[in-house]
Order: structure tokens, then C-alpha cells, then sequence
């Protein structure tokens, strides 16, 4: 018989919280406000886009001050995780060569869209860059003008 584990999400925050505290409210009230705006943008796939560049910002955010800087203890970054602060599949992808600059996790899924190809976002720039045609490519899924490590 399989046991169930019960994970307790209204846990008090560890020490270190109040030093990350400022900033990390700071971008949930500004992704909270893009969220309620979403609806007045020209489509539904542009309407999303800023929701996915703040995603990226928290979750960029925590990854610096626990891997990069070494600033946050492990106990505060799975909080955060737990708390569904940062998109774990996104930092997890982070940590693997090729990806420390994806901007999200749907622009690496291939199947039932791009034709089941990379993101245009993936592509790196010089590759797309054809007789000095400098026009700005965006990806229709998050509007990123472009994540590929090469770049």
C-alpha cells in the first residue's frame, strides 16, 4: 500500500526570507497586476507575454541568490519552491548546459506546435540574420527575442 505524503504549504518562512522578502513581493505584485490585465491585450498568446517574462524575473531572481551568489540557504530555496514562487522546471533546465538563458519551458516543448521544431527563440541570432535584415524575431508563445546559449 502506497503512502501519501502530506506537504504543509502554510509554513512559516526561514531565516533569510526578510533579506529577499522586498523584492520577491515586489514581482508577485507586479506579475498579480499583470495577470489581471491579461485580458485587454491584442491576443491571447501577447496577453501572456508579460506574465512569462515576470515568471522568468522571480524565477531568475531566486536562482542567482541560491546557485550563482550562494546568498539564500537550501531550506529558503525549497520554500520558495514549495510556495510555487519560481518555476522549478525552469530552473532545473537552468542548471543543464545549453539552457542557462531559456526564457521558458514551453519554447523547449516541440510537440503540437513549431511543427514539432525548436522555437524561433532558440535559434541563434546569427543563423536567422540574412543580408543585414536586423528585423527583431519574437516568439509567438512568449514573445522572447531570443534565448539560445550562443547568443
Amino acid at each position: 500500500m502506497a503512502k501519501t505524503v502530506r506537504i504543509k504549504k502554510n509554513l512559516a518562512p526561514p531565516d533569510g526570507y526578510d533579506k529577499i522578502k522586498p523584492t520577491i513581493d515586489k514581482l508577485v505584485a507586479r506579475l498579480k497586476s499583470a495577470q489581471a490585465e491579461s485580458n485587454k491585450a491584442v491576443s491571447r498568446n501577447q496577453s501572456l507575454w508579460p506574465i512569462y517574462k515576470l515568471n522568468h524575473q522571480i524565477s531568475r531572481y531566486v536562482y542567482d541568490m541560491y546557485y550563482t551568489r550562494k546568498l539564500i540557504s537550501k531550506q529558503l530555496y525549497d520554500w520558495l519552491v514549495l510556495q510555487s514562487y519560481v518555476n522549478k522546471d525552469l530552473i532545473a533546465k537552468w542548471k543543464k548546459q545549453g539552457y542557462e538563458t531559456l526564457c521558458c519551458v514551453n519554447c523547449i516543448m516541440v510537440q503540437d506546435k513549431n511543427h514539432n521544431q525548436a522555437c524561433i527563440c532558440r535559434v541563434p541570432k546569427s543563423t536567422l540574420i540574412k543580408n543585414n535584415d536586423e528585423k527583431p524575431v519574437e516568439c509567438v508563445t512568449c514573445g522572447c527575442r531570443g534565448c539560445a546559449s550562443s547568443d
